[in-house]
This record gives structure tokens, C-alpha cells and sequence, in this order.
């Protein structure tokens, strides 16, 4: 859906394990604009790991999305997985600033499962405490991963920008400026990303192997049905989710949830006695964000402020499109996010 004339505008695609999205964005008078936006679902072809995409498969589909929705710009913006990419905050002590590179790559060793010429290591430094002891971000992307990303948006004639992880992704289109600490939950089709935010960078994440196809192949396996039968299950769930806070989610969701829940809960329990920090709310993002009623469902298990995140706020676009919009939201949030790198 294209909305506005296009100058220099930025698409973020989100390539997931089960579907495309793609948000394009341009800054008009300072304020990043919405120009198009459009998806792709049921990618059955998508492999669980990112290792695994077929490049020419996805290619195809993301060529296939912007013919669909009209999208011309070829500035892509895009990210890897959190499950696929490497994250650790690193304490140095005493260390100076000439030595800051080769300490780092000297205590990336220690934590890397890989040989680091076999990654693409980035990072940066998140905290100092009287200049001698230092916390760094570090963050760090199998090349071969990297090269399958380069490649897809070659063959789809496209410039990659950037490319960076989801959580940071997240983090710019849910939590922005915002300096307290808080846990970003990204409920996506196969993973769950956990993330705890200071001063607008994560400081903790960390990654589930369970996510909305896990919630839907209990709802197959309860009721008897297909798989198409009970995904349009949570689909209506959905619906009302926006809407009717009354009501609560069936026990064969919350039951398969507790695993998700249980998770977050100790993950984010153990962070606040380690650091003696309190997390001031959870943001939730991803289609499980969709379920009718999980916010105060996961604010019940947790005893903590737990809302929708909403990509869309720093974002100028028709009023007419907010219903729309307003329940895409939690699915398109990495797009927007990536989109927005570009054009805040």
C-alpha cells in the first residue's frame, strides 16, 4: 500500500521463520513517515535456523512482497535472528583506552563458542566506571550468515544499508529514548527474545527455542484438528484482543504458555537479584503479542507493569490507518524498527 511520493525512503524487512514483513519509511520535516508496509505469511519453506534459509527461496519472496505493495526504493535495511547472533556484555578492568580493541578480542575468545575469524564481531561501550573498569557491548555474527543476507538482497537488486540483530531492532521501535530498565519479550513464531534494556541497550538477552507454532500444534493436537484449523483458532482469539480485556485465554494456551512464562520469569528474576536493579515493565512485541488478554495474563505471573508495544509512535501516518495498524503493530515492530535506523 503505497502512501506518499517516494525521495530517499528506507524499507526494514524482517525476514522470520514464518513469514516477510516490510515497513518503508521517510523522514519529511524531521519525522520519520510511513510510505508503504505490506507482508508475507505462512512461509512454509523457511527453515528453523538462519543457517539453513534458502536464499533463493527468500529472495523470491521478497521480490514477490515489493511488486505487491508497489514498494520502489531500494535501500534495505534488515536483521539477523537473536538466536543466531552472539551477545555478552563484557567487564574490563583498568582497561585503557589504547588497549580497548585487543582487550576485547582477548575476552571475546573466552565467550565465543566459535573461532572468531569465523565471525564478524562488533561493539561498543555501554558503561565506565572511573575509566577503569569498563562495560562493552559485544555482539557477534557468523560470516556465513552474513554472507546469506548480502547475497538475498543482491539477487533481489537491492542495497543492504544495514544489518544489524532484532533486539536492537525492538529496542529503537518500542522503547526509543527512554532511560529506565526495562525487559523487552519478542514472542515470535519459533524463538522467544528476552531482553533487558538500560539507557536504550540491552544489557541481558537471551533466546527460547519455543514461541506461536509451539501454542498452535497444542491447540492442533487438543482439539483434533488441522493445523490451518487451529492457527485460525488463535487468529480469532486475536481479533478481540485489542478490544475485550474481559475475557481469558483458554487453558490449553496458558498451559503451553507456561513454559514461555516460566522462563521469562526466572530469567528476569535472577537479572534484578544480580544486579539489584528493578525492571520498571515488560514490553511485549511478535504475533504472540496478539493473544487476547496475554498482556494481563503475563502481569498476573509476573506482579509487573506488562503492556503491547506499539512501533508505530514515533511514526507519522494517516488517522485513517490507525485501526489498521494498531493490530499489525506487535508483528511489524521489527520492520519498523529497522526502518527506523535510517530515518530518525
Amino acid at each position: 500500500m503505497a502512501l506518499f511520493n517516494k525521495t530517499q525512503s528506507y524499507v526494514g524487512f524482517d525476514i522470520g521463520t514464518t513469514s516477510v514483513k516490510a515497513v518503508e519509511l521517510k523522514q519529511v520535516k524531521g519525522i520519520p513517515t510511513l510510505v508503504n508496509y505490506g507482508y508475507s505469511e505462512e512461509v512454509a519453506d523457511f527453515a528453523k535456523k538462519a543457517l539453513e534459509f534458502d536464499v533463493t527461496r527468500i529472495t523470491d519472496i521478497i521480490m514477490e512482497l515489493r511488486k505487491r505493495c508497489n514498494m520502489t526504493s531500494v535501500n534495505a535495511v534488515a536483521a539477523m535472528p537473536s538466536f543466531s547472533v552472539f551477545s555478552s556484555v563484557l567487564n574490563l578492568h583498568e582497561a585503557k583506552k589504547e588497549d580497548m580493541e585487543s582487550a576485547v578480542m582477548w575476552e571475546a575468545k573466552k565467550v565465543i563458542p566459535l573461532a572468531l575469524e569465523e565471525m564478524i564481531l562488533d561493539w561498543k561501550v555501554v558503561d565506565e566506571d572511573g575509566k577503569k573498569n569498563v562495560k562493552v557491548l559485544l555482539t557477534g555474527a557468523p560470516r556465513s550468515l552474513v554472507k546469506k543476507y548480502i547475497s538475498i538482497f543482491q539477487k533481489a537488486q537491492l542495497r543492504l544499508v544495514s544489518l544489524e540483530t532484532e533486539m536492537f531492532s525492538l529496542i529503537r521501535a518500542l522503547v526509543g529514548d527512554d532511560p529506565s530498565v526495562i525487559a523487552v519479550v519478542d514472542l515470535g513464531a519459533v524463538n522467544t527474545d528476552i531482553a533487558v534494556v538500560e539507557g536504550g541497550l540491552p544489557t541481558f538477552i537471551r533466546s527460547l527455542e519455543a514461541g506461536g507454532i509451539m501454542i498452535t500444534k497444542a491447540v492442533s493436537d487438543s482439539l483434533k484438528v488441522g493445523f490451518k484449523r487451529a492457527e485460525q483458532f488463535k487468529s480469532d482469539l486475536s481479533l478481540g484482543a485489542v478490544n475485550d480485556s474481559g475475557k481469558q485465554l483458554p487453558k490449553i494456551i496458558t498451559d503451553t504458555l507456561s513454559s514461555i512464562t516460566n522462563e521469562i520469569k526466572y530469567s528476569l528474576t535472577v537479572y534484578q537479584q544480580e544486579n539489584n536493579k528493578k525492571i520498571e515493565k515488560i514490553i511485549l512485541s511478535g504475533g504472540g503479542a496478539h493473544l487476547l488478554n496475554i498482556a494481563a495474563y503475563i502481569s498476573g505471573i509476573m506482579d509487573m507493569n506488562v503492556i503491547i508495544g506499539d512501533p508505530w509512535a514515533r511514526v507519522s501516518y494517516p488517522l485513517d490507518l490507525k485501526p489498521v495498524l494498531a493490530e499489525m503493530g506487535p508483528r511489524m515492530a521489527i520492520a519498523v524498527g529497522l526502518a527506523l535506523r535510517e530515518t530518525l
